[in-house]
């Protein structure tokens, strides 16, 4: 059997260039399709050919499954590689490609349809003896049937969105109060994620961790497993490390769980690269009594997939287009060996300290670490613009060690040696994270991260940052006027330097300046080696030298601050005209450059504090807007379904 000789990549960012890089070893053409803000991205540059499908919003490109495979044949590609996320687990989409005579990388539709849907795969497990979570996966979907259903199950429940994966449609209810919005918002974020709005209940088990198995089928009906992945690190549903094998694991545990996983593909005829997900009750030690539940099976690769190819040394994307080509799979479960430990760090552009908002922008630095035993999966480069469209991975940092703490200091070093300068990110917190002596000892349950937020993600303001970004700022104003008076000799006169000079002792001046855009006072000490700043009543830290793991990009304003891998962005205040109106509490404001998915107001309407007001929707995630007082809606400045830049006016509420 031959392999293809050009394939089609219908997906983006570091998927696209994982893939890209396998074809190419391979001696495989590859075609991408690029949105309109993804032109001259990484991988558009290591295609081999490029198609335009359409403007960023996804539903006009990304998931477009006729423009997709319209390019696909007027480039002569011979099968489409979905990635993860998009059209990945899209059963109509999969159909659409065989009928246009090309192959769809990935399961067949069937058996997208039946493990893809978690409802029906939880019943195929349970057929197949797999134990699964209580819960209710009926056909119904009307809210008061749920309602009931939740009620029956026992607080509190997860709804889940039947379609996909990743977090999306997930949500966590306590009680009957807050059910009903929950529901909503779940249905709303899969309709928009999936294009199914339809869910499934859960029992939520205490203190549970999260294993996935990997599984790989081919057309010759075999099914082997890569052994499992604990993914019990999450926030909001979503997975933040992962690492391969499992903590704790015992010989007898992986052994029952690693055959439900094949038990599971084989009963549906799986091919290709997929994972069957299960929910452990209870941290530590994972012992060969310890209760376990199927839950899910994704029918893709998964962004985590790297740390089976590290403890393994195999590469799942050759795997999956040779399996698509028709070839038995590489080795037999008996030449499948493990060897160390691997983890690996989602390096997302959000800010934890703000309730982890996602963050957007141009990156105007970047250095990614390298080094033994690391490996950085990245879809951006310097230059390269966060959009609000996609999802907000910068690059997946993995480690692997001949054991779990050789794994654990090499991510550590890696994360200290990387530098992201423009979006805020979320290295500190996962260094905070592979650094806590929990997850040290390998106690790790998916609710870790909610209870250790306070530390994990402290939101105080790095003074001494602030004094040195600041400092940056000055010089740079004065560099500037003196390149402005043509005057290169002026750089020792102290004549030229607006300033507030005096003759006597050190002169202080008070300035304002934005720190992360918030008005904040600074005193400025002048002396003969230049200004040193103090903050919040902090002494300057200029003249002492900068501390540890401080790096500023930036010679005048603008200035990013990285201290403790926590940027900090220094700017001078804009007093344009019109500039905080309404910064009086009585406004509602967008977080995030997104559309607004939903408005719950009318104008007139009376609201309580925190009421909510609408949502925003911005890199796959909702973000709900509240009502900052109780009042009467005075204004509404945007209409469902807008697209809305970051602190645009959304409502305004009336004088009391």
């Amino acid at each position: 059997m031959e392999m293809f000789s050009k394939i089609l990549i219908a997906n983006r960012g570091e998927i696209a260039v994982r893939i890209i890089q396998t074809a190419r070893r391979l001696g495989v053409r590859t075609v991408a399709v690029v949105s309109v803000p993804d032109r001259g991205a990484p991988f558009a540059k290591l295609a081999d050919e490029v198609i335009e499908i359409g403007p960023g919003p996804a539903a006009e490109s990304y998931l477009c499954g006729d423009k997709i495979i319209a390019a696909a044949r007027a480039t002569g590609a011979q099968a489409i590689h979905p990635g993860y996320g998009f059209l990945a687990e899209n059963a109509e989409f999969a159909d659409a490609v065989g009928r246009a005579g090309l192959k769809f990388i990935g399961p067949s539709p069937e058996a997208m349809r039946r493990m893809g849907g978690k409802a029906e795969a939880k019943a195929i497990a349970a057929t197949a003896g797999v134990p699964v979570v209580p819960g209710y996966a009926g056909e119904s979907q009307e809210a008061r049937i749920l309602a009931r259903e939740a009620k029956r199950v026992g607080y509190p429940v997860m709804i889940k969105a039947v379609a996909g994966g990743g977090g999306r449609g997930m949500r966590r209810v306590e009680g009957d109060v807050d059910f009903a919005a929950a529901l909503e918002s779940a249905q709303r974020e899969a309709k928009a994620a999936f294009g199914d709005d339809r869910v499934l209940l859960e029992k939520v088990i205490a203190r549970p961790r999260h294993v996935e198995v990997q599984v790989f089928g081919d057309a010759h009906a075999n099914v082997v497993h890569l052994f499992e992945r604990d993914c019990s690190l999450q926030r909001r549903n979503q997975k933040v490390l992962e690492e391969a094998p499992a903590p704790g694991m015992c010989a007898q545990l992986r052994a029952k769980i690693t055959a439900a996983a094949v038990a599971c593909a084989k009963a549906v005829g799986y091919q290709g690269a997929g994972t069957v997900e299960f929910l452990l009750e209870g941290a530590g030690t994972l012992g060969p009594e310890m209760p376990w539940y199927f839950i899910e099976m994704n029918t893709r690769l998964q962004v985590e997939h790297p740390v089976t190819e590290s403890i393994t040394g195999l590469d799942l994307v050759e795997w999956q287009l040779r399996v698509a080509a028709g070839e038995r799979l590489p080795l037999t479960q008996a030449q499948i060996a493990m060897s160390g430990h691997a983890i690996e760090a989602r390096l997302n552009a959000e800010d934890p300290a703000n309730d982890f908002l996602p963050s957007t922008g141009p990156i105007v630095r970047l250095r990614l670490a390298e080094g033994e035993g690391l490996r950085c999966d990245a879809g951006v480069e310097e230059g390269s613009v966060i959009s609000p469209f996609y999802d907000s991975m910068i690059a997946k940092l993995i480690a692997h060690g001949p054991d779990r703490a050789a794994a654990i200091a090499r991510l550590a070093c890696g994360l200290e040696h990387t530098l992201v300068a423009g979006p805020k990110t979320n290295a500190a917190f996962l260094h905070a994270l592979v650094t806590h002596a929990a997850f040290g000892r390998g106690e790790v349950d998916t609710g870790l991260i909610g209870r250790e937020l306070a530390r994990l993600a402290p939101a105080r303001l790095a003074a001494g940052a602030v004094s040195i970004g600041v400092a940056r700022m000055l010089k740079g104003e004065a560099n500037a006027r003196r390149n402005a008076s043509g005057h290169p000799g002026d750089a020792a006169s102290p004549w030229s330097a607006l300033d507030a000079f005096q003759l006597g002792a050190p002169r202080r001046q008070g300035r304002t300046v934005l720190v992360d855009g918030v008005a904040t006072k600074v005193e400025v000490a002048w002396t003969a080696d230049g200004p040193n700043v103090s903050v919040l009543g902090e002494p300057p830290g200029a003249s002492a030298g900068p501390p540890p793991m401080v790096t500023a990009v930036g010679d005048s304003a603008p200035v990013y601050v990285l201290s403790n891998m926590r940027q900090v962005v220094l700017d001078w205040p804009s007093y344009a005209v019109g500039a905080g109106e309404v910064g009086d509490g009585s406004a509602v404001h967008a977080p995030i450059v997104g559309r607004l998915a939903k408005v719950f107001v009318r104008q007139g309407d009376r609201v309580a504090k925190g009421d909510r007001v609408a949502v925003v929707e911005a890199m796959k995630m909702e973000h709900v807007l509240h009502a900052p007082r109780a009042g009467c809606i005075d204004k509404l400045a945007a209409r469902e379904g807008d697209q809305v830049a970051e602190g645009a006016l959304i409502a305004v509420l009336a004088e009391e």
